[in-house]
């Protein structure tokens, strides 16, 4: 086993530090308890990162129409490409789409190629559709896009406002440390704004379920009520800002009444007043928000509704207290501070401002500068189908997938002339359109530097030899620009000297003029650069132990030096009134799954929970379209449809549903949410509309369910329906057709290869009921097996999985096989809750009976579920209930 290696979750944007073991058998994971981030915690995808270093599926060797190359070939072709394009449309002809996976020095380099040398600022990221509006937010009311707090300000508060944020399944580890703070002090309040009841309901004292996209009428009204109690902190305000007059009429306009807000925004009277109440009350307030503010075609008001309430009670800059936006990728925040938006320059300078641009160029030595922004990254893919742009790189992300209605996305791909991908996995939605695909190491390969939310600048260590041919992307990208000509300004030797050359460039000409300074970093050596624990910029001469909270001193990066209230006018959700479209989708993520699922569809103990795509749809609804629990659901849009399983739950208010975005290609057949979702963006910030999309709702009607486990994995292109999971030992598939086969044993047995050798075939078919199930046999082993139905009411798999588990089956397991469950019913663990440790929900509600417990406390010391990132404990509670009665 290899000596114990400090590193960083490569998930959220939590940053959480990690310690990793690693040898020829696999990798030991555990939290860093030294790490400031989470002092020890990880979440339920951080416990199981070492599940996911697989080199299945791998990207090994660079690729050329779709035919192995070498590197040299690879390169040539990709700089050969991007020249001839811009010698004969101009450098806004090639763009790069970027990614909050990378790390800061890979960012740094893709921004300074293509903003200093190409000449142009035809670069985005994916961090674009997560917290940009937060990032024009910060920038209109601060000056710079500056986030104040730290994490231990949600330690030392008396009441965390969370809105547009399920915490406890995004930011698990913030989750843990918020209910952490509540034991320690029950003076704090939790105040949940948002439309669903989600998992981190379960610590709050007050639930406001508001009516999607009214969160700036919500916020107005709590300004005016602040104002209309005398809740202002006159020195502050007076002394530390402006526009409050503007500001505050908006307010009034649209939000003066509590009674006007309440009814708005689909609340009681008696709920609002109760939140501002306790805003009111509590001096030490944090606001914690995320994608549900961010992810909105007003997002950018909603941040500003949020701050403008902080500025006027001057709840901010002061431990405890403060706005407090919390980002989705674990280097968003690098990406940020590097410039890796459309409408950035490197080290938080503006692209539009010509002292910065030639400050900017001048470090460079680059012999052009973009000098007008680029297309953000919806606009960047309708240009694309447009023609405008004939040649674009995609670096480390997957917009096949992740962007909205990605059917245009796949289309636009389709028709450009030149696509590059740079990816660590080789068959993913995006790279099925590359015409060259760029191997890339992945977390546990990569050496470089990653910031978190809060401002923490962390080192990301390798731990293990890149696989194969692949590359490190500040790598790759240097080899092109060295190609492109530009080689004195990327013949970097390491990481360090990247990271060093950003450093230095935040100092210049800054004297506390901008709020991102780390020029005390610019000195360091190899040793070092490897050394380098963790800080929170601005890390600079005066204060080279980094800086905990930011405006402490009340002095904001405008012009002015005062932070700005900014006006808003709340406007309903684009296209929010579509009679066709009746119900409202909203979109996020699901606890043990992560983005587009490259890295942990691989993992069978995250895949367990939640197997499959699905929707929530209120009870209300259900019935009134004709959907069942259980049953297949088709959502249309006016952008297109997809078909998934249906959850009925009054998790989710009447009139909204709820799918969650992982879902793709690889994974489904029809389960990608993006297809449907709205792509109307925000006019500010550029980000898209991911929360509020008219949707219709009906059933599926197929004509068949069923469902195939097996050791392999099949091609299932000729099922109409199928959702993929990754289990122990075999691969999960969830079918359905919309016609019957004629032959049932012949349909299944052409699926499972059953004219193989050396194959015991057992099978059972009733022809009344139209019910058919077959298992393949390989000596005393189960090899697959399938079962099909008329409906969804079919056998649990868990049991079935199980069985997967076993080199042979006992006659008793035999002979149970094909029933679906086992003949003894305590050998069943049932479907998976606690995915840290594996506890099924039988196994929980058998050791509530037969244990007599009466506490998560009590499942925790007997089973462990729950004891870890805790994001179970809600259904663990649920279940209390269920094992007691």
């Amino acid at each position: 086993m290899s000596d114990e290696v400090r590193t960083t979750c490569p998930y959220c944007g939590v940053g959480c530090g990690v310690l990793v073991q690693f040898d020829d058998s696999g990798a030991i994971v555990k939290g860093n308890p030294e790490h400031r981030s989470n002092l020890g915690r990880l979440c339920s995808k951080g416990a199981a990162l070492g599940e996911t270093l697989t080199l299945d599926g791998r990207l090994l060797k660079p690729k050329l129409h779709g035919a192995d190359c070498d590197w040299d070939t690879a390169l040539d072709q990709v700089a050969g490409r991007f020249k001839a394009v811009i010698e004969e449309h101009g450098p806004d002809a090639v763009a790069f789409y970027v990614s909050g996976q990378l790390l800061t020095e890979d960012y740094y380099v893709a921004n300074k190629i293509m903003k200093g040398f190409i000449g142009s600022a035809k670069i985005d990221t994916n961090s674009r559709l997560c917290m940009s509006s937060a990032v024009a937010a910060h920038k209109r009311a601060f000056g710079a896009d500056t986030v104040p707090c730290s994490y231990e300000d949600l330690e030392r508060t008396n009441l965390i406002v969370i809105t547009g944020s399920n915490t406890a399944w995004c930011h698990p580890v913030i989750y843990q440390r918020i209910k952490q703070a509540k034991l320690d002090n029950p003076g704090l309040d939790i105040v949940v704004i948002d439309p669903r009841k989600t998992s981190t309901c379960e610590i709050a004292d007050l639930h406001l379920p508001l009516k999607s996209g009214t969160d700036s009428v919500l916020f107005n009204g709590l300004l005016v009520y602040l104002n209309d109690h005398g809740e202002i902190n006159k020195l502050f305000v007076d002394s530390c800002t402006e526009n409050l007059e503007q500001t505050l009429a908006a307010a009034y306009e649209s939000a003066g009444r509590i009674e006007d807000v309440a009814q708005q925004c689909g609340l009681s009277v008696e709920q609002v007043n109760r939140f501002y109440t306790l805003f009111a009350r509590k001096e030490k307030v944090v606001t914690l928000f995320s994608q549900g503010i961010n992810q909105s075609s007003s997002g950018t008001d909603k941040g500003n509704s949020i701050i403008n309430c902080h500025l006027l009670s001057g709840r901010i800059g002061r431990p405890g207290m403060g706005p407090f936006s919390i980002t989705g990728q674990p280097n968003a925040m690098g990406g940020r501070e590097v410039g890796g938006l459309a409408n950035q320059l490197s080290a938080h300078m503006d692209l539009e401002n010509p002292q910065h641009r030639k400050l900017v160029q001048k470090h460079w030595g680059s012999p052009v500068m973009a000098d007008k922004q680029g297309y953000k990254a919806v606009e960047m893919f309708e240009a694309i189908h447009a023609g405008k742009i004939k040649a674009i790189w995609i670096m480390a992300t997957n917009p096949a997938v992740s962007m909205p209605d990605n059917r245009r996305v796949r289309e636009a791909l389709a028709k450009c002339e030149f696509v590059v991908v740079s990816d660590c996995m080789e068959k993913t939605d995006t790279t099925a359109y590359g015409h060259v695909l760029l191997p890339a190491t992945t977390w546990g390969e990569r050496d470089g530097m990653v910031t978190s939310s809060e401002r923490r600048i962390s080192r990301q260590r390798a731990f293990r030899e890149a696989p194969g041919e692949a590359k490190h992307d500040w790598w790759i990208i240097s080899e092109v620009g060295k190609r492109m000509g530009f080689k004195d300004a990327f013949s970097y030797a390491s990481p360090r000297e990247i990271f060093v050359e950003y450093a230095a460039l935040t100092g210049k000409e800054n004297n506390g003029s901008r709020d991102l300074d780390i020029s005390a970093l610019a000195d360091l050596d190899d040793q070092a650069y490897e050394q380098f624990r963790h800080l929170q910029w601005p890390v600079t001469f005066k204060k080279p132990g980094g800086t905990t909270r930011m405006f402490e001193d009340g002095r904001f990066f405008t012009p002015s030096g005062k932070a700005r209230f900014v006006p808003i006018t709340p406007r309903a959700p684009a296209n929010a009134v579509d009679p066709t479209y009746p119900l409202v989708l909203n979109t996020g993520r699901v606890r043990d799954q992560w983005h587009t699922m490259t890295r942990t569809g691989r993992s069978a103990k995250l895949s367990a929970h939640k197997p499959e795509a699905f929707v929530q749809i209120h009870p209300q609804d259900a019935s009134r379209y004709g959907v069942g629990d259980g049953e297949l659901v088709k959502v249309s849009s006016r952008w297109g449809d997809i078909t998934v399983r249906g959850k009925v739950t009054e998790d989710v208010v009447a009139g909204t549903i709820f799918i969650p975005m992982h879902w793709n290609n690889q994974f489904s057949s029809q389960g990608g949410v993006g297809a449907i979702v709205n792509p109307d963006t925000d006019p500010v910030s550029g980000q898209p509309e991911f929360k509020h999309t008219p949707v219709h709702i009906q059933s599926a009607k197929p004509a068949w369910y069923g469902f195939l486990l097996s050791r392999r994995r099949f091609d299932m292109t000729s099922q109409n329906y199928w959702s993929l999971s990754k289990g122990r030992q075999l691969w999960r598939y969830e079918i359905a057709g919309d016609e019957i086969p004629g032959d049932w044993a012949a349909h299944a047995r052409s699926l499972l290869c059953a004219h193989d050798e050396d194959v015991a075939w057992m099978e059972y078919f009733d022809a009344g009921a139209r019910r058919y199930r077959a298992a393949r046999m390989v000596g005393d082993q189960v090899e697959s097996c399938i079962f099909i139905g008329p409906d969804h009411q079919l056998p649990n798999r868990d049991w079935l999985m199980g069985l997967f588990d076993k080199p042979a089956l006992s006659d008793q397991e035999k002979a149970f096989l094909l029933s679906g469950r086992p003949g003894d019913k305590g050998s069943d663990a049932g479907p998976s809750v606690c995915a840290c440790f594996g506890v099924g929900r039988n196994t929980i509600i058998q050791a509530i009976k037969e244990q007599k417990l009466l506490s998560v406390d009590a499942i925790g010391k007997a089973l462990k579920a729950g004891t870890n990132c805790g994001s179970c404990i809600p259904e663990l509670k649920a279940l209390l209930e269920t094992g007691q009665s």
